[in-house]
């Protein structure tokens, strides 16, 4: 689990650099978990090592909407006040995953 917790943080913390070194406009975490992403298809074992560790951060991933649902209710008014545009990027983001998705799973099936 240890071992897990660490590559997962030195990934972010190697992404957040790059960010930081280049002025690139995307966070720190999605850059990150690109970089492991392309390590984990070059080290394939490495999967397998990581994998106890990470189903059981899995079990435990809704304690990471707290924070959000919290914000949610401490800026509820904000919200209340911006729910068209909020309303609209939840819509358009949701068409586009499913999209993506669609497309990567038809296209990974041939």
């Amino acid at each position: 689990m240890i071992r897990t917790f660490s590559v997962l943080l030195i990934f972010q913390c190697l992404g957040e650099g790059l960010v930081y070194l280049f002025g690139w406009p995307v966070p720190g975490p999605v850059i990150g978990m690109l970089l492991l992403f392309c390590y984990l298809l070059w080290q394939k074992q490495e999967a397998a090592r990581l994998a106890p560790g990470v189903q059981e951060l899995l079990r435990h991933l809704s304690l990471l909407f707290i924070p959000a649902g919290v914000g949610i209710m401490v800026h509820g008014k904000m919200v209340l006040d911006q729910w068209l545009p909020l309303t609209a990027a939840l819509v358009i983001s949701t068409a586009i995953s499913i999209v993506v998705t669609a497309c990567c799973v038809r296209y990974w099936q041939k």
